[in-house]
C-alpha cells in the first residue's frame, strides 16, 4: 500500500525556508515521493490554522518512512529549524 506524507507548516522566515525547498524534493524524488498538494488555496475547517499543506505520495509506507529518515532529508528539514512551524504524518493508504 502506499505511503503519503502530511505536512501542515507555518513559514516565519520565507528567504531561510528557500533552503529547504530546495534540498527536499531532491530526497523525495529518491524514494518515489510525489508531490499531490504545496501549498495552494485552501479553507481551514478545523483545528490550529497553518499557512501551508502538503501531501506527497510515496510508492508504500516503508518508503515515506525511510524518506524522512534519510540523510538527504534530514539535512533539508535542518534548514527549515527555527524558521518554520511544522506538523508532519505518515499514513498508509487504503
Amino acid at each position: 500500500m502506499k505511503g503519503y506524507w502530511l505536512a501542515h507548516v507555518t513559514v516565519h522566515d520565507t528567504e531561510q525556508y528557500l533552503k529547504y525547498t530546495a534540498l527536499a524534493p531532491q530526497a523525495f524524488a529518491a524514494y518515489g515521493g510525489k508531490l499531490l498538494a504545496r501549498g495552494g488555496r485552501y479553507q481551514q475547517l478545523e483545528g490550529d490554522e497553518r499557512q501551508r499543506h502538503v501531501v506527497i505520495e510515496f510508492p508504500s509506507f516503508d518508503d515515506a518512512l525511510a524518506c524522512y529518515h534519510s540523510e538527504a532529508y534530514q539535512q533539508a528539514a535542518a534548514e527549515r529549524q527555527g524558521v518554520a512551524a511544522a506538523e508532519v504524518a505518515i499514513v498508509e493508504g487504503v
